[in-house]
């Protein structure tokens, strides 16, 4: 069990990871501010060549510190001119705002030109850059922040061959988790091996969400919800309370509100669904600090066991893996048995696989207030021992044999919806 403790604590430093601004656009702004790191100067040119799955995740999300700016070439040029590639996620975190008027001069000079790249890896970045004689490519695959190439004036300065094989060699082997392995480490788990990173969580991810309860950003649906709440027309009730701290949450990351949040699967929208609530229904229910943390990490650990079997970037809604995780980990907490908490991740997960990527926006902030509210119906269901019957529909006959078929959906069944997505977007 030491072994497997080690390589649990290991998956958790590798996946909760501070992040400011939506993953897609800050590792391309990563991607930007190390290529004018080799050149040793902003570069007077830069092609991006890109995976569809990274087009469509920065297409219209705004980007933190920049007043408000969109897309790619604006996340491209806040990296290069302002970026400090050090800060690896964080990397326009704190930037001179005075420069600005620099960064909106080099989108209307037209220095950027973005290209889809073919090929079947769904998180690549390439950015080619010029300054004088100078030359040089980064290239980052699979994860957010996996440089591998740089090459300047033709030189290879670093390099990595890798594929969707050997990609996996990249961060600790996750095959081994089970929904029964992650109950009983929660239940066991030496409290101070977590409650540093988990505190962590509870910090940047709570600020994020009372920012979005009290200033209006995008939709505004967590902020809706309360509001709701307030005047009588939503039930007072904890399952719209967690709807709520939740959403609001993503209403101020995906409209450009620079607090940092703890991401888990490379996404700030899944850090925030397997935490906040999690964090409301302890305060609630008057839970312990204990509790807490354990909820957390069972809510964290099943989130990454069901997104590992999908991949980082698919047209399969990744709040809906973490709406899955938060349904095991209420489940937990109130003491329901093994057995009924994969009642509630399969119940989840068979209610809301159909909810699809289409880039990240302000909509991710509803879907993540429609997965938490389906998140807990399932988690009361499965309180009265009531679930989906084996075969219904994706419903496997066990709750790894569900997860397997919805890393088979969100993989394999999803791609051409997510090509038939990004061509809506892009001609949009």
């Amino acid at each position: 069990m030491e072994k497997i403790t080690e390589k649990v604590l290991n998956i958790l430093k590798e996946e909760l990871v501070p992040a400011e601004g939506c993953t897609e656009p800050i590792a391309i702004a990563y991607a930007a501010a190390k290529l004018t790191n080799i050149l040793g100067n902003v570069p007077e040119k830069i092609d991006a060549y890109l995976s569809g799955n990274i087009v469509k995740n920065v297409k219209s999300v705004k980007i933190p510190n920049s007043d408000g700016m969109v897309g790619i070439e604006a996340s491209t040029a806040m990296g290069a001119i302002l970026g400090d590639s050090s800060k690896e996620l964080m990397v326009i975190a704190h930037v001179d705002k005075s420069r600005l008027p620099e960064v909106r001069q080099y989108i209307a000079d037209k220095k950027i030109n973005v290209f889809l790249n073919e090929g079947d890896i769904k998180l690549y970045i390439r950015l080619e850059g010029t300054y004088g004689n100078d030359t040089a490519t980064i290239e980052i695959q699979h994860y957010h922040t996996n440089i591998t190439k740089i090459i300047k004036n033709g030189v290879e300065i670093k390099g990595c061959s890798c594929d969707e094989v050997c990609s996996g060699d990249v961060m600790t082997d996750r095959t081994f988790l089970s929904v029964e392995l992650i109950y009983n480490l929660a239940k066991t788990i030496d409290l101070s091996l977590i409650e540093a990173t988990f505190q962590k969580v509870i910090d940047y991810n709570s600020a994020i969400a009372n920012e979005g309860l009290t200033n209006s950003y995008g939709i505004a649906i967590g902020k809706t919800l309360k509001e709701g709440m307030e005047e009588g027309v939503y039930g007072n009730d904890l399952r719209n309370k967690m709807a709520s701290f939740a959403s609001a949450g993503s209403d101020a990351r995906m409209n450009g509100c620079s607090l940092p949040v703890v991401t888990t699967s490379g996404s700030g929208n899944q850090g925030m669904t397997c935490s906040l609530p999690i964090i409301k229904f302890c305060q609630e229910k008057g839970l312990s600090k204990e509790e807490l943390i354990r909820g957390l990490f069972f809510s964290h650990m099943t989130t990454i066991h069901i997104k590992s079997n999908i991949g980082r970037l698919s047209a399969y809604c990744g709040a809906i893996c973490a709406s899955a995780g938060v349904a095991g980990a209420i489940s937990f907490l109130s003491g329901l048995s093994l057995e009924q908490i994969g009642y509630a991740i399969e119940t989840t997960l068979g209610t809301m696989s159909g909810v699809i990527c289409d880039g990240a926006k302000s909509s991710c902030a509803t879907k993540i207030a429609s997965g938490v509210s389906a998140a807990f119906d399932s988690y009361y269901a499965a309180s009265k021992n009531r679930k989906f019957e084996f075969g219904e529909g994706i419903v496997g006959k066990d709750v790894e044999k569900t997860i397997k078929h919805v890393g088979i959906l969100g993989q394999q069944g999803m791609k051409v919806t997510d090509e038939v997505i990004l061509d809506i977007m892009i001609k949009n």
